[in-house]
C-alpha cells in the first residue's frame, strides 16, 4: 500500500514529519500550505516551511516532501511553482480542500470547489510551468455542499493533466463529521476516470485503511488528523503493527519537545504541544489527564517539566 502523510496546517510541521517519518515507513508527505496570494514569493517563504527542500527534498530518513501550494490566481501558482520546483520539491500539490473559514474568505481552499473552471486554469498553469518530470497533484473535497460535484471538480483536475488527485471524502459543509464520510464516492470517480486517485478520512487504524481501500479501490491513501492520534499510524495502517504503548508516546513528546524548543519554533513550542496534546487525548486515556496539566502553562520549560515528571512517574510504577 501506497501511504502518504497528509498535511495539517499549524500542526505538522517540518519537526513533526521528522519524527513520523522516522518511526513510520510513508512513501511521501505533504506541506503546510504555502499561501499565494499576487507575487512570487521569496525562497525564504519555502525555506522556512519546507526545510527539507535544503536537504534534497525529503526529510532525514529519507521520505519525499512535496511542497503544497494554496491560491486562486493561475498565473501566480505557477510562478511560486516553478520555484519551487527549482528549489528540489519532488513534485507540487494543489490546496482546494482547506475549509477554514478565513482561508476561505479569501477565495483559497475549498471555496474554489465551487468554480471547476478556475480550477483548471490553475492546474493548468501549474502542470505547464514545471518540467513533465515534476508531479502535479491536487487535493480536493467532494464538493462545497454536494457530493454530487466530485465528478466536475476531478474532471478538471484530471483535463488539465494532473498526475493524481487526493480526495477527501466529505463536502465542506460535513468538515470532520464522522458520519458524514462517504468513501463510495471515491470508488465512482476511480471508475470513471484514469488518474491516480488518493482517498482521504476517517482512518484511524488498521480496519479503517483496508475498509477504505476496499471501498475506493484508490491508488493510496493519506492519512491526517489519525497521524497524530496514534503516533505510528503509518505502520498500523501499512503493516498492521500494534498501537505505540503510551509510554514510548512519552519519549517522543519528550523528543518533540526537544526538537521544536532547540529549533526556529521555540516560541510556538506551548501551543504545538498543546494542539498534539488535544489529538494524542482521542487514543490515549493517559494523555487525556496529563493535558490537564499540560494546558496549564504557557511556556516550555514548565511544560516539558510536567512530562518529564509523567515519565519518572511511570518508571517507578514499572520498577
Amino acid at each position: 500500500m501506497r501511504l502518504i502523510l497528509g498535511p495539517m496546517e499549524g500542526v505538522l510541521d517540518h519537526l513533526m514529519r521528522e519524527m513520523l517519518t522516522e518511526i513510520n515507513d510513508y512513501d511521501l508527505c505533504v506541506t503546510e500550505f504555502i499561501r499565494v496570494i499576487d507575487q512570487r514569493l521569496p525562497k525564504s517563504v519555502f525555506y522556512r516551511l519546507c526545510p527539507e527542500l535544503l536537504q534534497g527534498g525529503k526529510t532525514l530518513s529519507g521520505t519525499p516532501v512535496r511542497v503544497q501550494l494554496l491560491g486562486q490566481d493561475p498565473d501566480w501558482m505557477a510562478e511560486n511553482a516553478h520555484l519551487a520546483a527549482s528549489l528540489g520539491s519532488p513534485g507540487i500539490d494543489i490546496n482546494f480542500g482547506c475549509p477554514a473559514k478565513s482561508v476561505n474568505k479569501s477565495r483559497g481552499g475549498a471555496v474554489l470547489l465551487q468554480e471547476p473552471e478556475l480550477m483548471h486554469q490553475i492546474v493548468k498553469a501549474v502542470r505547464d510551468a514545471v518540467d513533465p518530470r515534476v508531479p502535479v497533484s491536487a487535493k480536493v473535497r467532494l464538493g462545497w455542499d454536494d457530493p454530487s460535484h466530485c465528478f466536475e471538480i476531478t474532471d478538471a483536475v484530471l483535463q488539465a493533466k494532473a498526475d493524481e488527485i487526493t480526495i477527501h471524502a466529505r463536502t465542506k459543509t460535513d468538515g470532520y463529521k464522522a458520519e458524514a464520510i462517504k468513501w463510495d464516492y471515491i470508488r465512482q470517480v476511480k471508475k470513471a476516470s484514469q488518474i491516480s486517485i488518493v482517498a482521504n478520512g476517517e482512518v484511524w487504524n488498521h480496519a479503517d485503511g483496508q475498509q477504505c481501500m476496499e471501498t475506493t479501490q484508490a491508488d493510496a491513501l493519506m492519512v491526517c488528523r489519525g497521524a497524530l492520534n496514534l503516533p505510528n499510524l503509518g505502520n498500523v495502517v501499512k503493516y498492521n503493527h500494534a498501537h505505540m504503548a503510551w509510554e514510548t508516546v512519552l519519549e517522543l513528546l519528550l523528543k518533540y519537545s526537544g526538537y521544536e524548543i532547540k529549533g526556529d519554533k521555540g516560541l510556538y513550542y506551548p501551543n504545538r504541544v498543546k494542539q498534539w496534546f488535544a489529538y494524542l487525548r482521542h487514543e490515549y486515556p493517559q494523555a487525556k489527564a496529563l493535558f490537564a496539566d499540560v494546558r496549564r502553562h504557557n511556556k516550555a520549560a514548565p511544560i516539558v517539566d510536567v512530562l518529564q515528571s509523567a515519565k519518572e512517574q511511570l518508571f517507578r510504577q514499572a520498577s
